[in-house]
């Protein structure tokens, strides 16, 4: 009898051991990843995860989503939130996670290696790569000489069912923050007006090019790297186009910035840093480089592919990036009849 108690006390001891070991086994595992919430493209983030991951160890899981959506769903968690990192294509989603008071401070080493002017003022979080607006024209449709002059041209008569634009996605929403910043209430709604007149909704920027390439719109306004993809694969999509870039610091050629942030509820603050800053330093920007995402890199360390512009050229305005209010635009494009 006392021999089948101590084999019961000893076989509990055993599990209850186990279960502790196996649990801290499992702690231990826990605390050597994070969780990115991630709006950019996946292919592009999936690159700098497998480097990140190789170089330090940590493994990366993402979820994906897209901008406006991941960035409410952060808003609605708050503190509970699981996600130890968000990354955008396009800053207002960043600007409302940031107005939530959701993120962390970024450290200023981080922050040291990007630029004043591709990242927020605050410091709540940092641009990891930009894209440049432009207009993509048919070349046997819209001569040279008759390109509009800047972005507001697009609002005169002349342009009714020429040109168009992924008007529910977050990349032409983000371009309308860019003018609500950049030239005010008055003019972005008057913009808009003209928009609903003389624009064709398109799904987004590839089928914007599609139907540029085609002949079916004279020109449209899009991502300058869309185009970039394209003529370095088939061209299928762009043969019969080219790209204009409005220069001159026009609300056309606004630069939107993808950022990224650490979650002020994260367990897991240090490899959330270090992840981030791993995306801001040389080897992440390098990705950027020598990939095929076509975006631009925004350390002042690291060139841009060798096809674009270098992103010093462009004359882009100046617009702080936490300063960018997607509410508002929904708000202005819904009463134009534009969502």
């Amino acid at each position: 009898m006392a021999a089948a108690r101590w084999k019961l006390v000893s076989g509990a001891v055993a599990a209850i051991t186990l279960l502790a070991a196996t649990g801290c086994s499992n702690s231990s595992k826990d605390d050597n990843e994070i969780l990115v919430y991630n709006a950019q493209h996946e292919s592009l983030t999936k690159e700098w995860a497998e480097a990140f991951t190789k170089e330090t160890g940590i493994k990366v899981t993402m979820r994906q989503g897209g901008d406006t959506d991941l960035g409410n769903q952060l808003v609605a968690e708050g503190k509970n939130s699981p996600a130890d990192v968000f990354l955008t294509e396009n800053s207002p989603a960043m600007a409302l996670v940031e107005n939530a008071g959701l993120f962390a401070d970024v450290n200023a080493d981080t922050l040291a290696q990007v630029p004043e002017q591709f990242r927020p003022s605050t410091g709540k979080w940092t641009g990891i790569a930009a894209r440049s607006t432009v207009f993509v024209y048919n070349t046997g449709k819209l001569p040279a000489d008759q390109l509009p002059h800047s972005l507001l041209d697009l609002q005169q008569p002349q342009w009714k069912g020429r040109w168009s634009a992924g008007v529910s996605g977050a990349d032409f929403q983000a371009i309308v923050a860019g003018l609500l910043a950049l030239k005010g209430e008055d003019v972005t709604k008057a913009w808009l007006k003209g928009m609903k007149e003389n624009a064709i909704a398109s799904q987004n920027n590839v089928t914007t090019m599609k139907g540029v390439n085609s002949g079916q719109f004279d020109g449209g306004v899009i991502y300058h790297y869309y185009w970039y993809r394209d003529q370095a694969n088939t061209k299928e999509n762009s043969n019969n186009t080219k790209l204009y870039y409005f220069k001159n610091q026009d609300p056309g050629a606004f630069v939107s910035i993808s950022g990224g942030g650490v979650l002020k509820s994260s367990k897991k603050q240090e490899n959330a840093q270090k992840f981030l800053a791993f995306i801001a330093s040389e080897k992440g920007q390098a990705v950027l480089r020598d990939g095929d995402s076509m975006e631009y890199p925004v350390s002042a360390t690291v060139a841009a592919n060798p096809a674009l512009p270098p992103l010093a050229t462009l004359d882009a305005p100046k617009v702080d990036p936490s300063k960018l209010d997607a509410k508002k635009v929904t708000q202005l494009m819904t009463e134009a009849g534009l969502l």
